[in-house]
């Protein structure tokens, strides 16, 4: 389908059942396939990233079967049996990153690839970090990114490794799942981290996860992390994948919009995701916000004028779910300031120069900055007539859809580009919104 037109939509109420957490799953499946013995992993997503990290494991000799809706994991116990393989990793960060990490700890010789949009996704920090210990690894095009040639080598732990924070929290998540497997001199592993450290809800998810498998991880604040050298994971037998948060944000924004009451399952209280905390960014801006372990509900907003009003936050920690705020800001009153945001430079697109020109496709005024983006709702609302291009990017896909709230029907271009992560997003948008 080559576009998609929306609306204009004027109530949106009932349940949604989330799909997996994207960054959940890829985290479980390389832990599963490095520990001892079989996982069961239950409600796994299924989208275009998971998939590329399954056939990624069965490619390096990691046996896996679906026994009904669940996965079932053999681990390797730390080592993939096939040392020689070519992988295509599409353009899925969640994958890339940490297999990357693993695979430089392998003793074996792979090359890693993916779309075109990927080999202009920076993976130069991690390469930096594994060099530390004696990994070889090779670009074969711009230095600093993929593709990459990983090469055996002998690894060796003789001093803290150090990492940048401020450009994508996956380069630690990586060096914390592999970094464990191998041995130290003193019987652990230091990682510190360069300046800020930005998105660390994520490295919670990673840390949580990994003490799940039996490695735990000691940490001094965000900038030093002490893991046991030689380690093994161990398969909690049965894990189950939370509800994607992310995915939590398009249609609690739509409750919020369309006057609820809206709820979605999967997610809650007891989330190990920090873009659950943009439920606390909504109800800042008015929406009537309720929840418990495993839910959320949104009941339209609580102001006397029955509106959203604008907010200033700092998103470090709700980086992919801020997008959404940004959609959500054309139907606040005043200028919505959302800040720390550098991050959105380098995922699927540059989702700041994204998500400003389509803003200002719809009427509204937009500044742009290195890290922040301020959004003024339209003074008359557009149509534009070439439609909201996605850049091949699902949240941008899935955030403008929430745009079909106003007062003019909205064309998304390049709809199927949400099967990264949810697939059928746009069936679940229209069960709930009319």
């Amino acid at each position: 389908m080559e576009h998609l037109t929306i609306g204009p939509l004027t109530r949106a109420a009932g349940t949604v059942r989330l799909p997996g957490s994207k960054s959940i799953s890829n985290r479980v499946l390389l832990l599963a396939a490095l520990a001892d013995g079989e996982t069961r992993v239950r409600d796994l997503l299924d989208s275009d990233d998971t998939r590329v990290m399954l056939q990624a494991l069965q490619a390096l000799g990691v046996a896996w079967r679906q026994d009904g809706a669940d996965y079932l994991v053999s681990g390797t116990g730390g080592g993939f049996p096939i040392k020689s393989a070519e992988l295509f990793m599409g353009n899925a960060g969640t994958a890339i990153r940490p297999l990357t990490a693993a695979l430089a700890l392998q003793g074996g010789s792979y090359r890693l690839s993916g779309v075109q949009r990927m080999h202009e996704r920076p993976i130069g920090d991690l390469v930096d970090g594994l060099r530390q210990v004696g990994a070889r690894i090779d670009y074969l095009g711009t230095e600093g990114y993929p593709p990459l040639a990983v090469h055996p080598a002998s690894i060796r732990i003789d001093g803290p490794i150090r990492v940048r924070g401020d450009v994508s929290s996956q380069f630690l998540t990586a060096l914390l799942m592999a970094l464990p497997l191998v041995q130290a001199p003193d019987g652990r592993i230091v990682i510190e981290v360069v300046g800020e450290l930005i998105s660390k809800p994520y490295i919670e998810i990673t840390l949580n996860l990994m003490a799940r498998f039996g490695v735990v991880v000691e940490r001094d604040g965000w900038s030093r992390f002490v893991l046991p050298a030689g380690a093994r994971y161990r398969s909690p037998g049965e894990i189950f994948v939370e509800g994607d948060a992310s995915s939590a944000s398009y249609f609690l924004a739509a409750g919020a919009i369309g006057g609820g009451p809206l709820r979605v399952e999967g997610v809650g209280m007891a989330s190990i995701q920090g873009d659950v905390r943009f439920a606390d960014a909504l109800n800042r801006m008015g929406a009537n916000m309720m929840a418990g372990d495993n839910w959320i509900e949104v009941r339209g907003t609580e102001r006397d004028d029955g509106g959203l009003h604008a907010i200033e936050l700092d998103c470090n920690h709700i980086p992919d779910a801020a997008m959404t705020l940004a959609v959500a800001a054309l139907f606040a009153k005043g200028t919505t300031t959302l800040t720390n945001i550098a991050s959105w430079r380098v995922k699927e697109t540059d989702r700041i120069a994204a998500m400003a020109k389509e803003l200002r496709k719809l009427g509204a005024e937009v500044e742009e900055g290195a890290d922040y983006l301020r959004v003024t709702p339209p003074q008359q609302w557009q149509s534009p007539a070439e439609g909201i291009d996605t850049y091949d990017d699902h949240r941008m896909a899935m955030c403008f859809a929430l745009a079909a709230f106003g007062p003019l029907p909205v064309r998304i271009n390049e709809p199927g580009c949400v099967a990264k992560t949810f697939p059928d997003y746009f069936q679940v948008l229209a069960g709930v919104a009319r």
